[in-house]
C-alpha cells in the first residue's frame, strides 16, 4: 500500500516526532523545505542547513508558532487571551521574586558586615583596619581617587604612581586592575552622594549590591533552564546556606572576583537563553546583546577572567564537536571572545597577558578552522572522519599558536604559576619561598572533608550528584543516537524524556564537569563551581523533563509518567525547601542578631604612632599584608604590597621577609636600605608563629629556602650560625643596636628606625679621625 503523505503545516509545526526519520527520504526527494532539502550526516551542520534554522528561528518560529499555539489553545478549551494573561503572570512573578531575592540577599549581607565590625559605630581608621592585605591596597586607591582635584588627575597618578611602593613607579590600574575603583568613584562624585553617605558605605555597597545581582543571575539560570522560578528560590536557599563555600565576600569584600563573578553570572544566565531551540527572534538577539556587554565587563573587572572563559570556550567547543546546538551560535559566542579580548587590551593599556591567553589561541584556532568544518562531504563515514580531523585541527593549532605568541610577545603572564602547577602536580621540586609559600595556602589545597560534609549536610552535594548522574547519561545516550546517523529533534517534548538533547543543559554539564576537576584539586576554586552546583541541582529536581527522563529508563507503567513527573517536579523542591527552613533558618537569623566584637587595639595604636610620629616621606618595610594596612590607613610608602601577579613585588615580599629568618644584622640591614626603608616592622605573631601545618610557617619556609635547616626523616638539622633576627633584635645587643634603634612597640608590634649611617661605622669613622 502506498502511504499518504502527512500536511507540510503538522510537519513544520510538529518539528519532528516518531515518524520524522521515516518520512525524511519522501521530503528529500520532493523537495520538501521543511526537511532541509536532503539528510544530512549525523555529526555535521552544514552552513545551509544552519542559515535555515536561523531563518526559522527569526520567521517561522515568530508567525507560525502563534498560530500552532491558538490551534492548541482551542483544543484545550483555553482562549489565546487567557494564555497569554498567564504567561505574563508568570513571568511577572519570576522577576519579582528574582529581583527580591536579590535584594534580599544584599540586605542580609549589609547586616552580617554591621554586625560582624559594629561598623556603623566605628571610627574611620578603625573601619579601615577591617580591610586586610590586598583589599586595603584596592580601597586605598579608592580614597586617592576621591581626594584628587578632579577624576582625570586621579587617573594620571594612578597610572604613573610613585609613591605606593619605593624605588618602583607602577601602573596600579593596569596591574591591580583598578577599573572596579575607577567606576566606584565616578558613581559617588556624579551622583552627588558626598554629602549623603560616606565613601566607604557607598563602595560596599556597590560590592553587595553586586552580590544581589550574581544571586539573581543564578535564579534566572535556574529558572530558563527548568521552566520555573519554583528552581530559581532552591538556588537562593542552598547559596545562601552554603555561603562559605559558594563566596569569599566574609573574607575580602573588595577582591576582584566580588566584582567579576556577578557579571559572569548574567553571561552565563544569558548564554542559556542563547543557546536554547526555537527562540524568537527579539529573545534571541536580547540574550546575544547580554552574553557581549557581560564578557567584555568580566574581562576589564579580573585579571584572571580569560582563564575562566577559557573553560567555558572548551564546554561550547565539545558541545559544538558533537553536534549538540547550532554552530552558528556556538560562533557568535567565539566572536564575542575576540571583540571582548581586542577591546579589553587596548583599554587595559595593551595587556600582553590577554594575547597570550590560552582563550586567544582557543578562539583564534576555531575560527580558522571552522571552513573545514563547514566543507565536510555528506558521506556519514567521512563526515566522522572529518569531524574526528577538525577536533585534532584545533586543538594542534591552538596549542602551536599559543607556542608562537609566547615566544615573539613580550609578557610577564605569571610565570610563577607554570611553575607552581609543575610543584603540585609532582613533576619538579623546589626550595623556593613563593613557591612553597603558595603550596601551603588553603585556597591551593585540595578541599578538605569539612567542605563535602558541609554541602551533604545541607542535601545539596547528593541532589546534584543525582541531577548530574542523570543529565550525563542522557548526554551520553544522545551523542551515542548521533554517531548511529539519528538527528536532533527540534521540539523536545515532555513526553519524551530526553533532557539531553537541550544544548543549554548539554553546556551546563560539560561546565560544571570542567569547574569540579579543578575545585578537587585547589579549594580555592570551589567558589566559582558551588554557585552552580547549586544552580544545577535546584533545576534538576524542578525539571518535569529530569524526572520524565529518569521514568523511561525505569519504563515506568503503574503510574502515570508524565503526571508524576509533574507531581514530583513541585513536592521535591517544596520537601526541600521546608527542611531547610525548617533547620538553617534558626541559624541565619541567630547570625543576623548576634553582635560580635571585632576590635584591634594594638594595629589602631600601631597606625596612629605612624601618623603622629613618622616622618611624612618615611618608607616602612615589614610583612605585606600589614604593609596593605598601613598604606590604607597611613598614606605612608612601603616597600612591599600583598600582590601575586608581578615578579618583581614577588622578589620584594621574599627579601623583606628575611627579617623572620636566621640572618645576620648585616644582611637585613643592606636588603631594607636596597629599598630606601626607613622604619621596619616586626609582627609577634609572625615570629612567634605556632602554625598546625608542619614547614608551612612564614620561618620554616624561609629555613629551608635559605638552606638553615634540613629536614630528614623528622628530624631538623641547622646551618645558621645566626639566631632568628626578629628574636635577636629585641635583645637591644650588639650588632643589631648598631643597625637599628627601637622607637616603638606594643603587644604585636616592634617598630625600629633603621639608622642612615650605622653606629659600628661611625665609631670606625671616628677612630680614624683621632
Amino acid at each position: 500500500m502506498r502511504e499518504h503523505p502527512r500536511p507540510r503545516g503538522r510537519r513544520e509545526a510538529g518539528g519532528g516526532g516518531a515518524g520524522g526519520a521515516d518520512a525524511s527520504p519522501r521530503r528529500e526527494r520532493r523537495g520538501d523545505p521543511a526537511a532541509g532539502g536532503e539528510h544530512r550526516p549525523a555529526m555535521e551542520e552544514g552552513a545551509a542547513d544552519l542559515r535555515q534554522r536561523k531563518k526559522q528561528n527569526c520567521t517561522e518560529s515568530d508567525k507560525m508558532a502563534p498560530e500552532e499555539r491558538n490551534k492548541e489553545n482551542s483544543k484545550l478549551g483555553r482562549s489565546p487571551k487567557y494564555m497569554l494573561i498567564q504567561r505574563f503572570a508568570k513571568l511577572f512573578f519570576g522577576c519579582l521574586a528574582a529581583v527580591t531575592s536579590g535584594m534580599m540577599y544584599a540586605v542580609y549581607l549589609s547586616t552580617y558586615h554591621e554586625r560582624k565590625f559594629w561598623f556603623s559605630s566605628r571610627q574611620e581608621l578603625e573601619r579601615e583596619i577591617t580591610f586586610q592585605g590586598d583589599s586595603a591596597i584596592y580601597y586605598s586607591f579608592y580614597k586617592e581617587l576621591l581626594k584628587a582635584p578632579s577624576f582625570e588627575r586621579g587617573v594620571y597618578e594612578l597610572t604613573h604612581n610613585n609613591r605606593t611602593v619605593s624605588l618602583k613607579t607602577i601602573n596600579a590600574v593596569q596591574q591591580m586592575t583598578l577599573y572596579p575603583e575607577l567606576i566606584a568613584s565616578v558613581l559617588y562624585q556624579a551622583s552627588g552622594s558626598e554629602e549623603v553617605i560616606e565613601p566607604v558605605y557607598f563602595y560596599i555597597g556597590i560590592v553587595f549590591g553586586l552580590q544581589g545581582i550574581y544571586v539573581t543571575a543564578l535564579f534566572v539560570t535556574s529558572w530558563v533552564m527548568s521552566g520555573t522560578w519554583l528552581a530559581g528560590m532552591l538556588t537562593v536557599a542552598w547559596f545562601i546556606i552554603n555561603r562559605t563555600d559558594t563566596t569569599r565576600i566574609d573574607y575580602s569584600i573588595p577582591s576582584r572576583e566580588n566584582w567579576a563573578l556577578p557579571y559572569f553570572a548574567c553571561q552565563v544566565a544569558a548564554l542559556t537563553g542563547y543557546l536554547k531551540k526555537n527562540l524568537n527572534c527579539s529573545a534571541e538577539k536580547f540574550c546575544y546583546l547580554l552574553v557581549n556587554a557581560s564578557t567584555y565587563t568580566f574581562i576589564m573587572m579580573w585579571e584572571y577572567s580569560h582563564y575562566l572563559l577559557f573553560v567555558q570556550a572548551v564546554s561550547l567547543f565539545l558541545l559544538d564537536s558533537f553536534a549538540l546546538a547550532q554552530t552558528e551560535k556556538v560562533h557568535e559566542v567565539y566572536r564575542i571572545y575576540l571583540f571582548s579580548l581586542i577591546v579589553g587590551y587596548l583599554l587595559q593599556f595593551e595587556n600582553s597577558a590577554l594575547l597570550v591567553s590560552p582563550l586567544l589561541s582557543l578562539v583564534v584556532a576555531l575560527m580558522l578552522s571552522k571552513s573545514l568544518q563547514m566543507n565536510m562531504k555528506k558521506s556519514t563515514f567521512v563526515s566522522r572522519l572529518l569531524k574526528i580531523m577538525y577536533t585534532y585541527l584545533v586543538l594542534t593549532v591552538a596549542v602551536t599558536l599559543n607556542f608562537l605568541l609566547k615566544m615573539f610577545v613580550p609578557h610577564k603572564e605569571n610565570e610563577h604559576l607554570l611553575k607552581f602547577i609543575e610543584v603540585k602536580l609532582g613533576l619538579n621540586t623546589t626550595k623556593n619561598f613563593t613557591m612553597n609559600w603558595l603550596l601551603c595556602q588553603e585556597s591551593l589545597q585540595a578541599p578538605s572533608q569539612d567542605f563535602f560534609l558541609r554541602l551533604t549536610q545541607s542535601s545539596l552535594l547528593p541532589f546534584y550528584i543525582l541531577v548530574l548522574i542523570i543529565c550525563l547519561f542522557s548526554v551520553t545516550q544522545v551523542i551515542f543516537r548521533r554517531i548511529c546517523g539519528e538527528p536532533l529533534k527540534e521540539t523536545v517534548k515532555l513526553e519524551d524524556g530526553r533532557i539531553g538533547e537541550r544544548p543549554e543543559i548539554v553546556y551546563h554539564v560539560i561546565h560544571t564537569i570542567l569547574l569540579g576537576c579543578l575545585a578537587m584539586c585547589l579549594e580555592g576554586m570551589k567558589y566559582l563551581w558551588t554557585p552552580y552546583v547549586c544552580m544545577l541541582a535546584a533545576f534538576g529536581v524542578c525539571s518535569p523533563e529530569l524526572w520524565m527522563t529518569l521514568f523511561k529508563w525505569l519504563r515506568l507503567k503503574a503510574v502515570h509518567p508524565i503526571l508524576l513527573a509533574l507531581i514530583l517536579s513541585m513536592a521535591v523542591p517544596t520537601i526541600i525547601g521546608f527542611s531547610l527552613w525548617k533547620e538553617f533558618f534558626p541559624r541565619i537569623m541567630t547570625e543576623l542578631t548576634e553582635l560580635q566584637e571585632f576590635y584591634d587595639p594594638d594595629t589602631v595604636e600601631l597606625m596612629t604612632w605612624i601618623k603622629r610620629q613618622a616622618p611624612v616621606a618615611a618608607v616602612f618595610a615589614g610583612s605585606p599584608q600589614l604593609m596593605g594596612v598601613i598604606k590604607l590607613c597611613t598614606g605612608w610608602t612601603v616597600s612591599s604590597l600583598p600582590l601575586y601577579n608581578d615578579d618583581d613585588l614577588l622578589k620584594r615580599n621574599e627579601n623583606i621577609y628575611q627579617i623572620y629568618s636566621k640572618r645576620s644584622a648585616e644582611d637585613i640591614y643592606k636588603i631594607l636600605t636596597s629599598y630606601k626603608a626607613n622604619f621596619l616592622v616586626i609582627e609577634d605573631s609572625i615570629c612567634n608563629e605556632v602554625g598546625p601545618v608542619r614547614g608551612c610557617r612564614i620561618k620554616d619556609l624561609l629555613d629551608i629556602a635559605n638552606g638553615h635547616v634540613v629536614c630528614e626523616e623528622g628530624d631538623n638539622y641547622a646551618y645558621s650560625k645566626y639566631g632568628r633576627f626578629c628574636h635577636e633584635i629585641k635583645m637591644n645587643y650588639s650588632p643589631y643596636v648598631n643597625y637599628f634603634t627601637r622607637v616603638y612597640w606594643n603587644r604585636s608590634y616592634f617598630v625600629y628606625r633603621i639608622n642612615t649611617v650605622p653606629l659600628c661605622c661611625w665609631l670606625i669613622d671616628f677612630q680614624e679621625n683621632e
